[in-house]
């Protein structure tokens, strides 16, 4: 396939995911697809920081699984070197949804001042330090997890954004996070921080998948009696004890709350994140082999802190759970799919 095949082909996927996508036409054979999904995961990153201390380094360990001890508790999911090759499929699985776009808001060719939020394995900070060697980049996480080796003008600290920021007022051009939704516990005061912080006219972008399954079916619903919409359902409800509510990302909650933080320029994009590979168009088949493999080698770490911590659930129960969700995520006459809700807007440009 040529380079002009290949990019008509992104255009149309990248179309197709924020209208209506076109479902591949299935034998009733292979309407479950349980062929294995290997050859898609990533090499990840050695753990490091060039801005941690060491006592941000002592990891609690729970359930098999290493967590963060820096703020212990403030977010519920693994950090250790299966969830970061985890992470950093997921960062590739939305550049391929969204035509290797790293960004959506219009920020110019020479941001000077570039924050990113939650940066887990730093791979977002990477790459915008390469593509803009006129900016200074910072990644801020709870988890010391960032390689060692860097672009010059990248660097990372240990930091909880929910915490008083240690920023100048009117400092940054662009402030991006991306998949904090199961972290950010308080969002109003998460943008209005941003907004004192960033420069006038500058840039806030928010990019948070919905973790709920549609159905591209007529209907658009999966049923709730799905493993799979079961399963969302029950780590939804865990999280909601511990603080955290992943319906913020829909219905057009955190566009609003921009809105009511003095942000003007509000842009709300929804796409499409097909879960299968039932997607007639090859990149968003692809897309959705990376996204239903990202889901099911992420099962246990989604599931144990929101069961265990949230509802008190024991390992046990956990593991049996999972069992019946692994074989549901295989189903691709359901037509499932997660919403991708890109959010960004602008400080005023005389805003104070």
């Amino acid at each position: 396939m040529s380079t002009s095949e290949q990019e008509d082909m992104a255009r149309e996927a990248l179309s197709q995911a924020e209208a209506s996508i076109v479902a591949d036409n299935f034998d009733d054979d292979i309407a479950r697809d349980d062929d294995s999904d290997g050859g898609y995961s990533s090499d990840g990153f050695s753990s490091g920081s060039t801005s941690a201390e060491s006592s941000v380094r002592d990891y609690l360990y729970e359930n098999g699984r290493r967590y963060h001890r820096f703020r212990e508790g403030t977010y519920n999911f693994p950090n250790d070197d299966v969830e970061q090759e985890r992470e950093d499929m997921k960062h590739a699985m939305v550049k391929l949804l969204c035509s290797q776009k790293l960004h959506f808001a219009p920020i110019g060719e020479y941001p000077q001042e570039v924050l990113d939020i939650g940066t887990g394995t730093g791979i977002w900070a990477i790459e915008m330090g390469d593509q803009f060697p006129s900016a200074h980049v910072l990644g801020i996480d709870l988890s010391p997890i960032q390689p060692d080796w860097l672009p010059p003008n990248v660097r990372f600290l240990v930091d909880d954004v929910e915490s008083p920021w240690l920023y100048p007022n009117n400092h940054f051009d662009y402030i991006h996070s991306r998949h904090t939704v199961m972290a950010v516990r308080d969002w109003m005061r998460l943008l209005r921080r941003a907004y004192e912080h960033l420069k006038p006219g500058g840039w806030i972008e928010l990019q948070e998948i919905h973790h709920k399954p549609r159905s591209a079916h007529a209907e658009g619903i999966v049923p709730a009696d799905h493993a799979v919409a079961r399963f969302w359902e029950r780590v939804n409800e865990g999280l909601t004890t511990l603080g955290i509510d992943l319906d913020t990302a829909a219905g057009g909650f955190l566009a609003q709350l921009m809105h009511d933080a003095g942000f003007t320029n509000v842009t709300e994009r929804v796409f499409h994140v097909p879960i299968g590979t039932w997607p007639k168009n090859k990149v968003l088949k692809t897309v959705g082999l990376y996204w239903r493999t990202i889901l099911l080698d992420g099962l246990q770490a989604i599931a144990l802190g929101p069961l265990t911590r949230g509802l008190h659930w024991n390992r046990e129960q956990v593991e049996l759970f999972l069992m019946e969700v692994r074989r549901a995520y295989n189903d691709n006459s359901a037509l499932m799919y997660m919403p991708l809700h890109i959010i960004y807007a602008q400080k005023p440009e005389n805003g104070a």
